[in-house]
């Protein structure tokens, strides 16, 4: 029979686990990592010399905010077609 103590550590690992799937999904981490690839981009881009960085640091930044987008449709389908 689980003890008290046992039961509480697997309550706060639970916890844990919430706030790492809220952190995941969340809009802060998607911003981040976005605003993180547009500046990369963009310093890429200034260095190799190409003309309208800015705009062009747009494309890899977009790209990785629709994937963000159609993420959870796929794996929705995902779960739905192998039952997990």
């Amino acid at each position: 029979m689980p003890t008290n103590d046992h039961l509480q550590s697997i309550l706060e690992r639970n916890a844990r686990v919430e706030q790492d799937k809220a952190w995941e999904t969340s809009l802060t981490r998607r911003g981040t990592i976005a605003l993180i690839t547009y500046l990369t981009a963009c310093l890429f881009l200034w260095m190799i010399e190409n003309p309208g960085f800015w705009i062009n640091a747009l494309v890899p930044t977009g790209g990785y905010l629709l994937s963000t987008l159609t993420m959870t449709t796929l794996k929705n389908l995902w779960i739905r077609k192998t039952g997990r």
